[in-house]
């Protein structure tokens, strides 16, 4: 069963249209103690499969080390996001619902190389001189 349906799709490709550069999805999986595994790889296959611009590669987090540990994922489900570069974004657990939404926008500005940050936002930005790491926890509600 299909987890985008035909209205979606049509949405979601007139999104990804959006798209100006390839953008790779990196998805580490496992069969066994990972409920959402599989509907997550279900759900990056069918938005992969609406943009030529989208590559999906699969890996194994037990199997793959070498790639788990060059990602720097440490639980899965997870979605990476990147472009010509790793920007950092990944995705912990299924993104659907309100997640799915922020998924797109993530390929989309990655795809843009665009943060979409005003300019007084970048300076800002530009003034800090430690590093951050920035988590974003959702809870179903």
């Amino acid at each position: 069963m299909a987890f985008l349906d035909e209205r979606t799709r049509q949405e979601l490709q007139r999104r990804l249209a959006e798209m100006v550069h390839p953008v790779r999805l990196v998805f580490f999986t496992q069969e066994l103690e990972c409920p959402t595994c599989r509907e997550t790889g279900q759900l990056l296959r069918e938005t992969a499969e609406l943009s030529e611009k989208i590559r999906l590669d699969v890996y194994n987090f037990q199997l793959d080390r070498e790639q788990v540990e060059a990602f720097g994922v440490d639980k899965v489900p997870a979605t990476v996001v990147m472009g010509e570069r790793d920007y950092g974004i990944r995705f912990y657990g299924i993104p659907s619902g309100y997640e799915f939404a922020s998924l797109v926008d993530a390929i989309v500005a990655v795809s843009q190389g665009d943060s979409g940050l005003s300019p007084e936002t970048r300076e800002k930005l530009r003034r800090v001189n430690a590093p951050l790491h920035i988590q974003v926890l959702v809870t179903p509600t």
